[in-house]
């Protein structure tokens, strides 16, 4: 699992390290990873010129004492000095190894900027010399230190000027800036230096392979149909069927023993999917992917049956509380933002913030979809999904991704297991279809199996 930690975690863990190690232990760790991750990102180390932004935190020291690393390779060393104080034992440790501070960018030529502004304890956003001097650099190649200056930490926001990197050298954890969108995005490639701290369970975290194929269900030796779980599915009409097809072809991934199907469909599924039978006991139903007037007469249908509930599309619009099952609830910006009555720009500026408080409004996990889906639980824990890419942004992706969870939930996932495994598979199952090219929601469905296979 890929955990990221918040500010108050990490420095509370350093505290407890340094009790452990020798004075400055830690900060020489994290240079040194940082000074390899720079020689990697260059390709090398002679003749090269990377030039330091330094502002007053530590993470300005963790630059500073990696800059003697790399004029030891052979790297010329610019750094300047932004704020009033800096780290004086890391700055005459660079200068004593070759390293120079300029006070202007005018005659600076250099391969690589160094982001050593603000640390994980800085606000957000920037000073305006800062904000000049990254306007100055624009176009080279930014490599930031923990995270990239100015990004709302343990919040993932991005409301002020910031850097925007192409690569983030962090320490010890990740942060929650390094999962969550809108500053995920401005952090981009991770790099992870474990400089040996000792951290509690976060409550945000990103599940891997070896994760989702610890929780995926498998048949034991004297499995028949009924006992793997049975998923129904009521979605589609005669407006959009193609809803219905799509969502069957989520459910019947093979996860679950049988899928069933109710709706106007009926026919054009079971020609595409003769496996699928009709009404009856169910351990899990998903509604409202493409349902239109009948959604509401679905969802509760559906209710009515007492069991776990994937609630999608057209359903969504019809949650004004609480369920009395559990229920997993998959919208994306805009109808959580028809659900809670903001705008969408709100949900997208502050996408973790409005995952965690529609799951505690509502009880019930929220996978609120986007670049990096996020899934939350009403106590506030949240999963994010890093697997996938832009071709998945396709008509109908969802409503396969809502056929899963629900074969997941049928075969006996718990809610938030079983949305964080299926968004996790979905998106290693588009990735698998695309090959980098564009794809539809069918591709998506097709390279369900493959993904499981390998997973199992």
């Amino acid at each position: 699992m890929r955990s990221a930690h918040t500010v108050a975690q990490v420095r509370a863990a350093e505290t407890a390290a340094m009790r452990d190690v020798p004075d400055g232990v830690l900060m020489q760790r994290a240079a040194a990873g940082l000074a390899h991750a720079v020689l990697d990102y260059l390709g090398g180390g002679y003749g090269r010129r990377v030039l330091l932004l330094v502002g007053s935190g530590d993470n300005g020291g963790d630059a500073l004492y990696a800059a003697t690393l790399l004029c030891r390779r052979g790297v010329a060393v610019d750094a300047l000095l932004l704020g009033s104080s800096h780290h004086e034992a890391g700055l005459e440790a660079m200068l004593a190894a070759g390293g120079r501070v300029v006070d202007s960018l005018e005659d600076v030529s250099v391969d690589v900027v160094v982001d050593a502004i603000v640390g994980i304890g800085g606000r957000p956003g920037l000073r305006p010399e800062a904000v000049a001097a990254l306007d100055a650099l624009a176009g080279i190649p930014v490599v930031a230190v923990d995270v990239p200056s100015g990004v709302g930490v343990d919040t993932g926001e991005l409301d002020r000027p910031h850097v925007r990197a192409d690569l983030t050298v962090t320490f010890g954890t990740h942060k929650v800036a390094h999962l969550v969108d809108p500053a995920a995005v401005a952090s981009g490639a991770v790099h992870l230096v474990d400089i040996g701290l000792d951290l509690p369970l976060a409550d945000v975290e990103a599940m891997q392979h070896a994760d989702v194929a610890a929780l995926l269900p498998r048949p034991d030796g004297n499995a028949q149909k009924y006992a793997r779980g049975v998923v129904g599915v009521r979605a589609g009409s005669e407006t959009y069927p193609g809803a219905a097809l799509l969502c069957v072809a989520g459910a019947s991934c093979g996860l679950a023993g049988m899928v069933r199907y109710v709706g106007h469909a009926a026919d054009v599924v079971r020609q595409v999917h003769p496996e699928v039978v009709g009404e009856g006991r169910v351990q899990a139903w998903v509604v409202g992917p493409g349902g239109g007037d009948d959604a509401a007469g679905a969802l509760e249908a559906a209710l009515a049956d007492d069991v776990p509930v994937v609630v999608d599309a057209d359903a969504l619009a019809l949650v004004d509380g609480p369920f009395a099952v559990p229920t997993v609830l998959t919208p994306h910006a805009g109808e959580l933002a028809n659900m809670l009555g903001v705008e969408r720009d709100e949900i997208e500026a502050r996408p973790l913030e409005f995952a965690r408080f529609a799951a505690e409004r509502f009880d019930a996990v929220v996978l609120l979809k986007g670049r990096h889906t996020l899934i939350a639980r009403p106590d506030g824990r949240v999963r994010v999904t890093t697997t996938g890419l832009p071709w998945l942004a396709t008509a109908g992706a969802g409503d396969v991704l809502a056929g899963l969870i629900g074969a997941l939930l049928a075969a006996g996932l718990e809610p938030w297991d079983a949305a964080s495994v299926g968004s996790w598979v979905h998106g290693a199952a588009a990735t698998e279809a695309s090959g980098g090219g564009p794809i539809v929601a069918g591709d998506v469905a097709h390279a369900l199996g493959g993904v499981l296979r390998s997973l199992l």
